[in-house]
């Protein structure tokens, strides 16, 4: 899907630049940033959206073939093969720095139970001083995955309302019950509070395969119109209140960010695509779950350990970040989504991924030639291309 990518680059660069600003102005979520800086906030909805779009582009292959998975083994292992190698090792990375620069939280350094249970996954089920902040929505995401093909499941046997129903009417009663009840990022089961917004995007693929007359209509309009009040809410509120109350934002912003997904996917508006479709957002889209991983502790170390020796807190650190951990972080990620990521991406298996690290051989094109005449010798013979 033309488009897809640079989204998911803009929303790992927007939350680079909302760690950027929680960690540089102490406080949050009464934070002491200027009011200038308040469209950083929304770091949590950045998230949110990540949900929103991992449902999409997971639900379009099923939306063209009945709504079926393909073989819930299959999905699970592709899954696993595409997420799992850059995570652990973002998370070796994230436990080292934790461990010998700078604390990933202000629950402690990582110990025994932070490597199992988050190198198994589970740090949405198990609590464990965590390595690296930003691994919160992995745990989230794997939950989903092992929901996806029962989400389907409804979806092929009932309806798209059905499953919307399924999964957010418990947590409405929820939130209803318990209004002081406020799930926020780091908390445990969490999954079931975000698997709206996930179905969301698993909806929202319908649109992609329905008539011309159902994708030709403005949903990039419709989402403009249904974010508004939303973000309008959360600007005149501020970001202690947006806080306390990301329950309700999550469930209110979703349907906005899958018309806007929908919207880019079936090509409008154009000047967007363009945009989204430009070489530098697509070489971001590219490795964005490498920067989503690895930028967390880059920004830490550069705010606590390298700005107090050069720069004033606050506002100063603030810029000193921006113009330091930003692009050290993307850097560091496109050389770690090389290593760790693209290969998986690139190969569905082990023996294919062995096959393209081995060295390829050159065989001149004259071996597979019958003898030339001595009389007639060839000229300019260039070698074939490399057999690997």
């Amino acid at each position: 899907m033309r488009g897809l990518d640079g989204l998911r680059g803009l929303a790992a660069l927007y939350v680079v630049l909302f760690h950027c600003w929680l960690y540089a102005f102490p406080g949050y979520p009464d934070s002491s940033a200027p009011r200038v800086l308040d469209l950083l906030m929304f770091g949590r909805i950045a998230v949110v959206f990540f949900l929103v779009l991992s449902g999409f582009s997971l639900a379009i292959s099923p939306a063209r073939h009945g709504w079926r998975s393909g073989g819930v083994a299959q999905f699970l292992r592709r899954r696993a093969w595409r997420i799992l190698p850059p995570y652990w090792a973002a998370l070796a990375m994230s436990l080292v720095i934790s461990l010998f620069v700078v604390p990933a939280s202000h629950y402690g350094a990582p110990d025994g139970s932070s490597l199992i249970v988050y190198g198994l996954v589970l740090q949405d089920v198990l609590f464990a001083p965590t390595p690296n902040g930003a691994f919160w929505s992995i745990g989230v995401e794997a939950e989903l995955y092992l929901l996806f093909p029962l989400i389907l499941l409804v979806r092929r046997r009932f309806s798209a309302a059905a499953v919307v129903a399924c999964v957010t009417l418990p947590v409405i009663v929820s939130g209803l019950m318990a209004p002081g009840a406020n799930p926020v990022e780091g908390d445990n089961w969490l999954a079931p509070h975000l698997a709206p917004v996930f179905v969301a995007g698993v909806v929202g693929a319908g649109i992609v395969v329905a008539s011309e007359r159902v994708r030709r209509l403005p949903w990039g309009w419709f989402a403009v119109l249904a974010a508004l009040p939303v973000l309008a809410l959360g600007f005149i509120q501020g970001s202690v209140w947006t806080v306390r109350h990301y329950f309700w934002i999550d469930l209110a912003i979703a349907p906005a960010m899958t018309m806007l997904i929908a919207a880019v996917a079936t090509g409008q508006p154009a000047f967007l695509v363009r945009l989204l479709t430009a070489r530098p957002l697509q070489r971001l889209g590219d490795f964005s779950y490498s920067l989503y991983l690895i930028h967390l502790p880059i920004v830490l170390v550069v705010i606590r350990r390298v700005a107090p020796h050069f720069v004033a807190p606050g506002l100063h650190t603030f810029c000193f970040t921006l113009l330091l951990g930003l692009p050290v972080s993307v850097l560091t990620a496109w050389l770690f989504s090389q290593i760790f990521e693209l290969p998986f991406k690139r190969n569905r298996s082990w023996k294919s991924l062995m096959a393209q690290s081995r060295p390829s051989t050159t065989v001149p094109e004259e071996q597979n030639q019958p003898p030339v005449p001595e009389a007639t010798p060839s000229r300019g013979k260039s070698p074939s291309a490399p057999v690997t």
